[in-house]
């Protein structure tokens, strides 16, 4: 597989991702969102906080993914390891740790509120766990492509 068509596959499978993130986030949570209140007419007050919550929550997830797509691009100019993926990398390890934060202190302010429920928090933390392990992934990979990059420009300048 040459590095311009890894890099055309990467692209097609983060636009895939987003794609399905702008369904789930914009389209099946205000429906579902929207059907709970409607069932449950004395939780309907919950419905907009909810939902601007998860929408604020999609930002550091769609951000992460531009991100992607200019490793992506870096990898199709055949600069796989590059101090600008190393960049980009830890830019998205930041992303994920500050969103599972975010996450976590939302979904306890919403329990402290009365908008939450102890069974949602408990089952939110798989969320927030994946993105913590997420965040240490792209972290380590930051580091990894740092030391190839440094590896590569200190073997071109050996003569």
């Amino acid at each position: 597989m040459t590095q311009r068509s890894l890099s055309n596959w990467l692209k097609g499978t983060i636009a895939g991702i987003a794609a399905c993130g702008a369904v789930v986030y914009f389209g099946f949570v205000p429906y579902f969102g929207n059907g709970v209140a409607e069932t449950y007419p004395e939780f309907a007050y919950c419905f907009w906080p909810w939902l601007a919550m998860l929408w604020i929550s999609a930002a550091p997830c769609f951000l992460a993914l531009y991100f992607g797509w200019r490793i992506a691009a870096e990898i199709g100019k055949d600069r796989s390891f590059s101090m600008e993926n190393a960049v980009y990398l830890k830019k998205i390890s930041v992303l994920a740790l500050v969103d599972s934060g975010y996450f976590f202190i939302a979904n306890v302010v919403f329990l402290l509120l009365g908008m939450n429920h102890p069974g949602i928090l408990l089952s939110s933390l798989f969320v927030e766990f994946a993105g913590v392990a997420i965040a240490v992934a792209a972290a380590v990979l930051s580091h990894l492509v740092q030391k190839a990059a440094k590896m590569q420009m200190e073997q071109e300048l050996t003569i």
